[in-house]
């Protein structure tokens, strides 16, 4: 069945504001939580600077090995905007003016100043691409084949991402439930690894931390079937519990 397979996607993040640490990206947090509900799993995440040799060969790295591949950032109107002339070098096609996006664009900034030339490079595509609505601020995000152009802008990427919903192929959404408990992780990685291996299908996390000068971890148990993530929990709660430690459900 469709829904057991475990569909996969990347993203890429463009812009040098990101690795120059002046922008700090919300993107990679939403794309991957909506993604978790479309039940499909985010594989990996490449951070890339406004370099087109730099994003072709981020594009044909990621396009061929998952189903699908999202980018956000560098779909603006400036001339260091040039995510869509690399992604349309890396397929292969040349770039055109959309007419609905035009036309989206014109009845957009008909108030606002009217539709320059800058203002028109956003409604440049790859030849074959579809259009994401973007109810914010007019200029659409981009779709070819399994390539997705999202703004860098994180409430028009959700704007766009809402308008995504329900139309990608996916599987079912992968669940997860939290045990925390005050321990340094190191004490129970023989019970998380032993956790795991005895129910199948279960994925577990620790991510430790350290709060009002002690240390401790949340355990984060995943699956696409809530029976397993329910009896891998009780096995963690139970585990814990047996070496004087405290568990509690729902995380720390």
């Amino acid at each position: 069945m469709t829904e057991n397979r475990i569909w996969k996607a990347a993203l890429i993040v463009i812009g040098d504001e990101i690795l120059s640490g002046r922008t700090q990206d919300k993107n990679i947090a939403q794309v991957a939580s909506w993604l978790g509900v479309q039940g499909i799993r985010l594989s990996e995440v490449r951070v890339v600077a406004d370099d087109t040799a730099a994003i072709v060969a981020a594009v044909n790295a990621l396009r061929e090995c998952n189903d699908y591949l999202f980018t956000t950032g560098g779909i603006g109107p400036t001339h260091d905007d040039i995510t869509v002339d690399a992604v349309a070098e890396a397929l292969g096609v040349e770039v055109v003016i959309h007419p609905e996006a035009r036309a989206i664009l014109e009845r957009y900034y008909e108030t606002r100043g009217g539709l320059n030339d800058a203002r028109l490079r956003m409604a440049r595509v790859p030849d074959g691409a579809e259009l994401i609505p973007n109810r914010m601020s007019g200029a659409p995000g981009i779709q070819v084949g399994n390539v997705f152009l999202m703004a860098g802008v994180p409430s028009i990427t959700a704007g766009m991402l809402d308008a995504l919903t329900g139309a990608l192929e996916g599987g079912l959404p992968l669940l997860s439930e939290t045990v925390g408990s005050w321990v340094a992780e190191s004490e129970v990685a023989d019970l998380l690894r032993e956790t795991e291996r005895t129910h199948e299908g279960v994925v577990i996390g620790s991510y430790p931390f350290f709060r009002e000068g002690k240390v401790g971890a949340n355990f984060v148990v995943r699956s696409t079937e809530p029976a397993l993530i329910e009896a891998a929990c009780e096995a963690l709660v139970t585990g814990l519990r047996a070496a004087g430690r405290e568990a509690v459900p729902g995380g720390v």
